[in-house]
């Protein structure tokens, strides 16, 4: 991933303004209050897969806020999607709260006013969404506008391991597959979307086949790998030897 900007060269006393300098005023266009400015750390790493940016982002305790001013300088509509590896950030927008966590992450759409509360330091994947590209794949009157995502099972643990993966993997695709990865994201967190709470939303085959897709093309992202094995593939993978040789046995 490409480093956007990180504070751990600087000197502490200049980390806070260097930060908000870059960061709030040029690249998402937000206000930010530190709760403990002279101590602050941060860090932004991004990549692209087709239409979606896939960000690695440390945060310090702090509140960000997007108000119309800022909204009226995007160039853009997305939607943002946030998956916690560790702290705890809870979304502001509509009236509602939409608390985050490890085991919970959420969308919010960055073109509506919004508050973000990070309680203690926060690691997390960011996705930047297309909001006309994510919509299509909703009915009209179930496209999103805020909500939580349970990503301890089911779907939402599969978007976030998908996410993880290209993460560590995606620098070794490149051309017209990273684009299908992206759309092959969308399609993840559409369907994860679409789910009741506590559900695993799609049938065992479905979520079977995303599983096989993702190890799939990690395989072919590792094909000039002479070391390569299948002990190797399912430790990549997040899975035991059994498991691998069952995805694949209707292969």
């Amino acid at each position: 991933m490409e480093l956007v900007f990180d504070t751990g060269a600087l000197d502490p006393g200049a980390r806070y303004k260097a930060w908000r300098e870059a960061i709030c005023d040029v690249y998402v266009n937000v206000d930010v209050a530190a709760t403990h400015p002279d101590q602050y750390k941060g860090f932004i790493r991004e990549t692209r897969f087709g239409k979606v940016a896939l960000t690695d982002i440390f945060l310090s305790e702090q509140r960000i806020r997007r108000n119309r001013r800022h909204i009226s300088q995007l160039d853009k509509d997305c939607y943002y999607l946030q998956f916690l590896h560790h702290g705890s950030l809870n979304v502001l927008q509509k009236g509602g709260e939409f608390m985050s966590n490890p085991a919970r992450g959420a969308i919010f759409c960055a073109t509506e006013q919004y508050e973000l509360q990070c309680r203690g330091d926060v690691r997390a994947f960011y996705l930047e969404v297309p909001r006309d590209e994510f919509a299509g794949r909703f009915a009209r009157d179930q496209v999103p506008l805020a909500a939580t995502i349970n990503t301890t099972h089911g779907m939402g643990r599969i978007a976030v391991e998908f996410c993880a993966m290209l993460a560590s993997e995606g620098g070794a695709v490149a051309g017209d597959a990273r684009d299908r990865l992206g759309d092959q994201l969308l399609d993840i967190l559409a369907l994860t979307l679409q789910s009741g709470e506590g559900e695993v939303p799609v049938t065992e085959g479905v979520t079977r086949n995303l599983r096989l897709r993702g190890v799939q093309q990690w395989i072919e992202a590792h094909l000039d790998d002479p070391e390569m094995t299948l002990e190797g593939i399912a430790q990549a993978n997040g899975m035991s030897l059994r498991t691998l040789h069952l995805l694949f046995e209707q292969c």
